[in-house]
């Protein structure tokens, strides 16, 4: 029975599983959900995920949520190529890289992110603005990662890079947006400010079959780094 994949576009948890499932080159029947109709939260969804978010990835009769969760799941059933490294030394650094980026990173980016996308900048420019400075310095910690190497761990792509991409590239679009304002200059242009992130998400977006996990509503007039 085939793998079913439920997402939602522009979901930063959504992709990750959707590279993952790509980069494993495993066979998926996708199930995009539309936020919109609240389709995440009908009845259907909810017997899979009483929590009502996305992904939810169904496998024959086992179904897991939490991206996380999805990835390790996929690597250990499928384990060719590997995500989460082949040493027990390697999985610790994926996990590590993760940990510090969901722990320092994630909930600053995503204040700034719902601050950009619910036009609430004058309400919240001061917490926007802590915010940036954060994300601003672990930034700077990816950077100095990838100056020294094409991925985020070891010599492949592996969970970590598909763990913080999808977040950058949420960070990148909503500095497009105008509440941006100067704001943007801390992390635009990207090619500029932070040349090594630049070039991992061009080798990012060179993975087989990236085009297929990029998010449909973003491709018109959409940055992509």
């Amino acid at each position: 029975m085939a793998i079913e994949l439920f997402w939602g576009s522009g979901s930063p948890y959504s992709w990750r599983v959707q590279l993952a499932l790509e980069y494993k080159r495993l066979p998926y029947e996708s199930n995009l959900l539309q936020f919109s109709k609240q389709e995440h939260k009908s009845p259907q969804m909810l017997r899979m995920n009483p929590r009502g978010r996305v992904p939810v990835l169904k496998d024959g009769d086992f179904v897991v949520f939490e991206s996380l969760a999805c990835l390790l799941y996929l690597d250990r059933k499928y384990p060719e190529p590997p995500i989460f490294g082949r040493t027990p030394e390697e999985a610790g650094t994926i996990m590590r890289v993760i940990c510090e980026f969901q722990s320092y990173a994630e909930t600053h980016l995503m204040h700034i992110v719902s601050a950009m996308f619910l036009e609430k900048m004058d309400e919240r420019l001061e917490e926007v603005t802590r915010a940036m400075q954060v994300v601003a310095g672990e930034a700077r910690t990816i950077e100095g990662r990838l100056s020294r190497s094409d991925w985020l761990v070891g010599e492949h792509v592996s969970a970590a890079d598909m763990v913080v991409f999808p977040g950058i590239m949420l960070l990148l679009r909503a500095m497009e947006k105008r509440e941006a304002g100067e704001l943007r200059s801390r992390f635009l242009p990207l090619e500029t400010t932070y040349p090594a992130i630049a070039r991992w998400i061009g080798r990012m977006a060179a993975l087989p079959g990236y085009e297929r996990t990029y998010p449909p509503h973003w491709r018109e007039g959409a940055p992509r780094g």
